[in-house]
């Protein structure tokens, strides 16, 4: 499906519920596999969850002794939590696979580490990447290393079945570590739940526990998700204002970070009594060029990079390396995307480099590259452009009801536009 934008009429003041962190929710059905007595409120809708609830299933009520094949398609985020959980259920079998692109992308240092606390992990295909067979067994081992400069999913999907395991676990993490905002969120679910853990230096240590009391966990809304209202504020007059829920003050999520960092676009965040944020625009800009690092915060890469493409104005976005492992490498999707608009554009393997333009190019068709991030970040623009979105059904992945949303606030849209 692709989808022909540009914007007809734009609501000033518009009220917006967003489904529930994809993050939070992935990590916390993995936890509810295992203590079942968790209770989850506003969980997430996207497709990515959807994945993982339907995985997680697959064990019940098929018994021990069938092994099923289980497709995630997509979704990173579910094939590597499900490949450490698996590998701790003793004497469960499956086969882990997932898409074309899935199986580009790599797994081995999170395979390495299971096996060496005694997971039974071999590759199907080729080496070091999925699909997997997994057999699963009881992990005695509890210490382990790993680096730290790549994927923290790694790192969250040991500690998320490190409570389970007969000693714990201590992790040792080895150089740089990135998005260290995801590892303290999940950190920070295990103590909610009373699970015991540390973070000193380099090295995580988890203690086991056998059962949690009865927990209900709500789950705040996703602030990945917020960031395309962010950018659309941003690129609007002054006056303009969004309120969205649920979201809390002392988020957990890495990219609470684009509170700040829209600020120097002019936009103001208030956070309200019912555990809803207005964002504003309430100034204009008049600094012409930003240096971010987005190392802790990478999913937003894309929708700053377009914000400061639809503004004309120039950034430098350093610490992007794990982009190159996504749905699709995004740093090659973002220099040829904002080239067909204009931009001036370069790259390296973890940075970005923006020149300050002033035309953008009409009737752009952006290609998605099955990835959701590109679809949502690109569709601001359709506030200065009217704009193509190909294949533009992807943003199920992590916001099943964003083109509802978005016309919702005014803009035009037209199905089927030109192949």
């Amino acid at each position: 499906m692709n989808l022909l934008l540009h914007s007809q009429f734009i609501i000033h003041n518009s009220q917006l519920k967003l489904t529930g962190s994809k993050s939070e929710t992935n990590r916390l059905l993995l936890l509810q596999a295992l203590y079942p007595n968790l209770v989850l409120e506003n969980s997430s809708t996207s497709d990515d969850s959807e994945v993982m609830i339907k995985a997680l299933g697959a064990q019940y009520p098929i018994p021990k002794t069938q092994y099923p094949k289980i497709d995630v398609h997509h979704a990173g985020t579910a094939m590597r939590f499900l490949t450490a959980y698996f590998a701790a259920q003793d004497g469960f079998e499956v086969q882990l696979t997932g898409s074309s692109r899935m199986k580009e992308r790599p797994i081995k240092i999170l395979v390495d580490a299971l096996n060496e606390l005694g997971a039974e992990i071999s590759y199907i295909e080729k080496e070091g990447f999925p699909p997997l067979k997994i057999k699963g067994k009881k992990l005695t081992e509890s210490k382990v290393s790993l680096p730290a400069n790549l994927s923290s999913q790694y790192i969250s999907a040991l500690l998320l079945i490190a409570p389970k395991l007969e000693n714990g676990l201590e992790l040792t993490l080895e150089g740089e570590i990135t998005s260290v905002s995801y590892i303290k969120m999940t950190l920070a679910i295990l103590n909610e739940m009373g699970i015991e853990s540390s973070f000193i230096e380099n090295k995580i240590k988890v203690k086991p526990q056998s059962a949690i009391q009865n927990s209900k966990f709500t789950i705040e809304s996703d602030w990945s998700s917020a960031s395309y209202w962010y950018s659309i504020v941003a690129l609007t007059e002054i006056g303009t204002q969004i309120t969205l829920s649920s979201f809390k003050e002392n988020s957990l999520q890495g990219d609470f970070a684009l509170v700040e960092i829209y600020k120097i676009f002019g936009v103001e965040t208030v956070f309200n009594d019912n555990n809803s944020i207005t964002i504003s625009k309430v100034n204009t800009i008049f600094q012409k060029s930003f240096n971010f690092n987005l190392q802790s915060s990478p999913d937003i890469a894309q929708t700053i990079a377009v914000t400061c493409f639809g503004l004309g104005i120039s950034c430098h976005l350093s610490g992007l390396h794990t982009l190159k492992i996504k749905e699709t490498d995004r740093l090659e999707a973002l220099k040829n995307e904002l080239t067909k608009l204009g931009a001036a554009i370069s790259i390296t393997n973890d940075s970005l480099i923006l020149e300050q333009s002033e035309n953008i190019n009409l009737n752009v068709r952006i290609s998605t590259y099955q990835d959701h991030r590109m679809a949502m970040a690109f569709a601001p623009l359709a506030l200065k452009v009217p704009i193509i979105i190909e294949n533009a059904e992807v943003v199920s992945k992590s916001y099943p009801t964003f083109w509802e949303d978005f016309k919702q606030f005014g803009f035009s849209i037209e199905e089927n536009a030109s192949n």
